[in-house]
């Protein structure tokens, strides 16, 4: 009866040892490559665009980014340079770097 058949679990299998270190290497290339990518390509977000606004604001989750164009980017620009607020004081290098302010 083969279900009854006691192994051993710590006894080794003959390729164990080469099959870990194949897959913890491809592991590692995998997460060198991403973060590699993700060095290289901050997202659409990061490059200033003519007439649009990109702002790093605090949040609660720590930060979080404020991104509009066209009108909006024009809006938002009218709205900071219109008041004095802690949020208005920060958008105000975004808008001048899109030339809106």
């Amino acid at each position: 009866m083969p279900l009854l058949l006691r192994t051993d679990p710590q006894a080794a299998q003959p390729g164990d040892k080469r099959r870990l270190a194949v897959i913890v290497a491809a592991s590692a290339v995998l997460l060198g490559a991403v973060g590699a990518w993700v060095a290289a390509d901050p997202g659409s977000y990061e490059r200033p665009h003519a007439g649009c606004v990109t702002a790093t604001v605090p949040s609660s989750t720590g930060g979080a980014l404020l991104h509009e164009c066209g009108g909006g980017a024009q809006a938002l620009c009218q709205h900071a340079f219109r008041h004095d607020d802690r949020l208005s004081l920060l958008v105000r290098p975004a808008c001048r770097q899109a030339r809106l302010g």
